[in-house]
């Protein structure tokens, strides 16, 4: 069983940065794609950042120019620089892996990430 264990959030002020981390064990069957999702109360989790083992990577249009998604396929590793972070950006951000095969998800624990304006 895939196990995925982030770390990185945390509160920061308006403009300010934050890195997430995401690490991955136990996929016996390879790691296709990693990303991250965020999600604040009453609404559905969604796609923030996404990036495939050949590393190509896609953004939601809110975070482009400012969120950078990179992967460290050697060390089953996926990270979230936040740059230029908003209040808005303040979310649950979910780390989120889908092996090759299987269509199955696997999502991390959750982050807190809070921006104060």
């Amino acid at each position: 069983q895939a196990r995925l264990v982030e770390s990185g959030g945390g509160v920061v002020q308006s403009g300010g940065s934050l890195r997430l981390s995401c690490v991955v064990s136990g996929c016996i069957w390879g790691i296709n794609v990693m990303g991250w999702y965020g999600q604040v109360p009453g609404k559905q989790r969604e796609l923030v950042a996404s990036a495939t083992r050949g590393g190509n990577t896609n953004y939601a249009d809110f975070v482009k120019g400012r969120f950078t998604i990179t992967r460290d396929n050697a060390k089953n590793t996926v990270y979230l620089q936040m740059n230029s972070l908003k209040p808005e950006n303040t979310a649950v951000y979910y780390c989120n892996m889908k092996p090759y095969g299987p269509n199955i998800d696997y999502w991390g624990q959750g982050t807190q990430v809070t921006v104060s304006s």
